[in-house]
């Protein structure tokens, strides 16, 4: 009966060690693949960007193995709460309406919006000034959020992918865009269909809508991964990796005030 006792016990720890390594293993990273300059997919299918390659760093810092699992956008926090992955870090903004699904770490970049349109527009960014305009932005972000306070007035254009917004106002099927002024930058007005635009009105932000930065969303009962998130990036920052990421991608180091 004793012998039988040990052995239960020991089957158990060994479960529970196996379970341990297990999770110490891997860490499944939720990325969107299509948001240049913080994530994109080359041709051969390998996931590059700043998002990436900070959801790498954080992993080493850990110990884990990173698995990338590529998610539309849209399903990215339905995606997280169905265990598809245990962390989204793909330039999620920290906001109150998200909050009351899933829980964040600490930011990891903080980058104002902008509006961009054609040079020689016109537009005014105004209320009165953009009523009646077609306004491109990518569904389900927090930009959506701002247009629909800041700007009731404007047809909003709404599309899946920042890709799709950005080959809609090249061609005119929008008046203008509004993203974040990087992936807007990076990822349209240095490239050659984007050379005959401009950012328009300058910085916009509402902190209720936008929230204090970029965060790496995680389900709200991991309260254990949330601390080692924060944790990891407090590390690369202090140990130089993250400056080294940043330099490969902007001339600024994008962690904000």
């Amino acid at each position: 009966m004793k012998l039988k006792k040990i052995f239960t016990s020991l089957s158990l720890l060994l479960l529970l060690l196996g379970m341990g390594s297990a999770q110490a293993a891997d860490l499944r990273v939720g990325v969107e693949g299509a948001y240049p300059p913080f994530s994109w997919k080359e041709s051969d299918g390998t996931l590059k960007g700043f998002d990436i390659e900070i959801a790498e760093a954080v992993c080493a810092e850990l110990k884990r193995k990173c698995v990338l699992v590529e998610q539309d956008w849209d399903g990215m926090i339905p995606a997280l709460l169905a265990r598809k992955f245990d962390t989204i870090i793909a330039s999620m903004s920290i906001t109150e309406e998200r909050k009351k699904r899933v829980d964040f770490s600490d930011k990891y970049y903080n980058t104002p919006a902008k509006f961009v349109a054609k040079k020689g527009s016109g537009l005014k960014i105004s209320k009165s000034g953009l009523a009646g305009k077609r306004i491109g932005l990518q569904r389900g972000t927090t930009h959506q959020c701002f247009m629909e306070k800041m700007y009731p007035d404007v047809e909003l254009v709404l599309y899946g992918t920042q890709d799709e917004v950005f080959q809609d106002l090249a061609i005119g099927r929008i008046d203008a865009q509004f993203s974040d002024s990087i992936a807007a930058d990076d990822g349209f007005l240095k490239t050659d269909a984007g050379k005959d635009f401009e950012f328009i009105g300058g910085d916009q932000h509402d902190e209720a809508c936008h929230g204090p930065g970029a965060g790496m969303a995680v389900r709200k009962q991991d309260t254990q991964l949330r601390d080692d998130l924060n944790k990891a990036i407090k590390a690369i920052r202090a140990n130089g990796v993250y400056q080294k990421i940043n330099a490969k991608y902007f001339e600024f180091d994008i962690f904000g005030g």
